[in-house]
């Protein structure tokens, strides 16, 4: 019997079709009078009608989230909060928004509802990421975790289907990697699991209709279960190779993610042969069909890109996100450092290529 800690994540989550009906209600619960709505430009004019819904407790809105969070934009959100006197964030959208709110709350301790419109997860957690001088760091703080996460399928019904499947392959990366953490626990191999499964059979079924409430339904379950196995273990290997990627390279989150993914379980698979059994269990492989090249196909049959070159990768970078990523490795079930750059060289190029595992 394996050893283990489990530590729950203090969160109030309200999950439902129209729960975004319940906006007042949260507000109130959180004591909260000037709520900051936060966006990315795309998507201000649902920061509008979450504005509009509070009317008088709005104190205005910060449309101006982008990707991995530079830290210029941190301040000025954060300088803005300041000045309108607000007493929470309103964060709507994907990780990018739910990013800058936690960005916010690092410093001030401003507490965050979160209203997910993709599936990326980071509402589920307690990590941060700010991007400065071209390096992007990550932590941990309790204070950045939101208070209240909304999921609204409805709100998701007009998340474009290409970012749809790469959004939910960011979440089954969560999950993947969170079967084999250093401080992994049964609990969340469990919802791991499940929420590999849930979003497995959501994907496609969102490529063949996007209007499916169900499946929009079953993919925000999936990533809220994924996104509590990240809030809860550490990361590892992939995680890294995407913050890199992302952090240095200015590449697409989610796309990175969807890309990486297959090429880091390749590596880690024999390993890890129970976190590997979970996955192909959780994808309906059988056989032959290894956990790697399952999720390869789920991306690829999906309509998502699998080759780095195709989403802004140039191959002559790939030499240094090599070595930024020996050179301060996360832990990993297997040795990540100066002795294996070859091997990580070759992961790279395999996802630049876009080579499916074997």
């Amino acid at each position: 019997m394996k050893e283990f800690v489990y530590n729950g994540q203090p969160s109030r989550v309200v999950f439902g079709a129209g729960a975004l009906a319940h906006l007042e209600r949260e507000i109130d619960l959180l004591g909260a009078q000037r709520a900051l709505v936060l966006s990315t430009p795309e998507q201000q004019h649902q920061a509008q009608r979450v504005a509009d819904r509070l009317g008088a407790r709005a104190a205005g809105i910060f449309a101006r989230a982008v990707m991995h969070v530079p830290i210029e934009t941190a301040r000025e959100a954060r300088d803005e909060a300041r000045r309108l006197g607000a007493d929470c964030a309103v964060a709507i959208g994907g990780g990018s928004t739910t990013g800058l709110g936690k960005a916010i709350a690092l410093d001030s301790g401003l507490p965050i509802l979160a209203i997910p419109t993709t599936y990326a997860g980071s509402e589920m957690t307690p990590i941060y990421g700010i991007t400065e001088a071209g390096l992007k760091k990550t932590g941990k703080d309790p204070r950045v975790l939101p208070r209240t996460v909304i999921y609204d399928p409805e709100l998701t019904l007009t998340l474009p289907v290409p970012l749809s499947i790469t959004s939910g392959m960011n979440a089954i990366a969560h999950a993947a990697e969170g079967l084999y953490a250093l401080d992994s626990n049964p609990v969340m191999n469990l919802m791991a699991e499940e929420g590999i499964r849930a979003l497995a059979q959501a994907l496609p079924a969102i490529h063949a209709r996007s209007d499916d409430v169900d499946a929009r339904g079953d993919a925000l379950y999936g990533a809220w279960l994924c996104g509590t196995v990240l809030g809860n273990v550490g990361m590892a290997l992939h995680h890294k190779l995407c913050h890199v990627l992302g952090g240095s390279f200015n590449l697409p989150h989610a796309e990175v993610h969807t890309v990486v993914l297959p090429q880091a379980i390749d590596f880690n698979a024999q390993a890890v042969p129970e976190a590997m059994a979970r996955i192909q269990r959780a994808l309906g492989v059988t056989g032959q069909a290894r956990a790697a090249a399952g999720l390869f196909d789920l991306a690829r049959n999906s309509g998502a890109p699998v080759a780095l070159r195709d989403i802004g990768m140039k191959e002559a970078d790939l030499d240094r996100a090599a070595d930024i990523a020996v050179g301060n490795p996360y832990w990993n079930p297997r040795e990540v450092g100066a002795a294996q750059r070859g091997e990580i060289r070759q992961l790279l190029q395999n996802a630049f290529d876009g080579v499916r595992p074997r």
